[in-house]
C-alpha cells in the first residue's frame, strides 16, 4: 500500500484577526488536539465537545477560550498564549483558522477539522461581523509583526457582500482573509483526510445526529467515556445549552471582543442563505465552487458525511 503523503507548511498566513507565524515558537506534545475550521462553520462547538470529552463534566472555573485558546488570533501577545499553553496540565485543545498549508504537523497529535456549506457559514458570519467590537481587534495591532489594516465595512447589501466574498475565494485578494474562506480553507485538508491523526467533521452532522459525531470524535482521540454520563455531555453540547451560556463559551469573551456575548450563537440553523441570495449570487457560488473544488469535496462541503450515506 502508498505511504500518504504528509501535509507540509509552505505559506504565511497574515490578516487583520491573525498570524499563522504565531506557531513558530509553538512546542507540541504527543496527544495535542488542534482544532482547525474557518470561522463560522462550527469551531466553538467542537471545542465545547473536546471539553467535554477530556474533562468530563460540564461546569468548570473559567472561560472556555482559556482552556482553549486561539493560538493565531492578535488579541494577545504570542508569548502570553504560549506560556499559558505550556502550563496547562490537562489534554490541550487549541484553536486555529489557520488552513493546513500553514501550519506545522505533528504525527503524534490529532487534527479535527470543521467544515459547512460556504453559503450557510457566510450567513453566519455576516451576523458575527456586525457583533465584533473592532475597538478591541485595533488594539491587536500592537501584537502583530505585520502591518495590520482593519477590514473596510462591510456593503449593507448582503447580496453585494456575498458577491465580494465568494468570488474571491481561493485567491489571493486583498478583500480575503484566509480564516474565513471557507472553500480554501477546508481543500487544504481534504487530500490529507484519510491520514489517522486528521478528522473531517461537519457542521450538518452535528446538527443530524450530535451523539453519534460526539462518540465519533471520542474514538478518534481515544477517550474513552462511561455510558452513564453521555447523555449529560451530549445535552450540554446542544446550541440550546451553549446559547444559553454564552458569556462563558463565547470565544474570546476575555478581550471585550463582541458587542453582545449572548448572542454570539445566533441561530445555529442552516438554509438561511436561500432567503437572502438570489440568482445572480448563487451562479458565482456555483461557478467558484466548481473552480476550486473537486466534486467529491464540493459534495461533502454543502452536506457532509451522513447525508452521504
Amino acid at each position: 500500500m502508498e505511504k500518504l503523503a504528509l501535509p507540509i507548511k509552505n505559506r504565511e498566513y497574515n490578516d487583520f484577526a491573525m498570524e499563522s507565524s504565531r506557531w513558530d515558537d509553538f512546542t507540541s506534545r504527543d496527544n495535542d488536539i488542534l482544532i482547525c475550521s474557518p470561522a463560522k462553520c462550527g469551531t466553538t462547538w467542537t471545542q465545547m465537545i473536546c471539553a467535554l470529552l477530556i474533562f468530563q463534566k460540564t461546569e468548570w472555573d473559567k472561560p472556555l477560550t482559556e482552556y482553549s485558546p486561539w493560538l493565531d488570533v492578535l488579541l494577545t501577545p504570542t508569548q502570553k498564549v504560549l506560556a499559558q499553553l505550556e502550563a496547562q496540565s490537562h489534554r490541550r485543545f487549541i484553536k486555529t483558522h489557520t488552513p493546513l498549508d500553514g501550519l506545522p504537523y505533528f504525527e503524534k497529535a490529532k487534527y479535527i477539522c470543521v467544515g459547512r456549506d460556504p453559503r450557510d457559514a457566510f450567513i453566519s458570519l455576516k451576523h458575527h461581523m456586525a457583533n465584533m467590537n473592532m475597538e478591541a481587534m485595533a488594539q491587536s495591532m500592537a501584537n502583530a509583526t505585520h502591518q495590520v489594516k482593519l477590514p473596510e465595512p462591510s456593503p449593507e447589501d448582503p447580496r453585494e457582500w456575498f458577491t465580494q466574498w465568494v468570488t474571491s475565494s481561493c485567491t489571493d485578494s486583498e478583500e480575503n482573509s484566509a480564516h474565513a474562506d471557507v472553500m480554501y480553507y477546508i481543500r487544504s485538508f481534504w487530500p490529507y483526510r484519510d491520514l489517522p491523526n486528521i478528522l473531517m467533521l461537519h457542521f450538518n452532522d452535528l446538527k443530524a445526529d450530535l451523539e453519534g459525531e460526539m462518540k465519533r470524535i471520542a474514538q478518534f482521540l481515544e477517550i474513552n467515556v462511561p455510558t452513564a454520563i453521555w447523555p449529560e455531555l451530549v445535552e450540554a453540547a446542544s446550541f440550546k445549552n451553549m446559547k444559553l451560556n454564552a458569556k462563558q463559551l463565547a470565544p474570546q469573551v476575555t478581550d471585550n471582543l463582541w458587542k453582545d456575548a449572548d448572542s454570539f450563537f445566533n441561530k445555529g440553523t442552516n438554509g438561511q442563505w436561500r432567503d437572502i441570495l438570489g440568482e445572480k449570487e448563487l451562479e458565482l457560488y456555483q461557478q467558484a465552487k466548481n473552480k476550486n473544488l473537486e466534486p467529491g469535496l464540493a459534495h461533502w462541503l454543502e452536506n457532509g458525511r451522513l447525508r452521504l450515506k
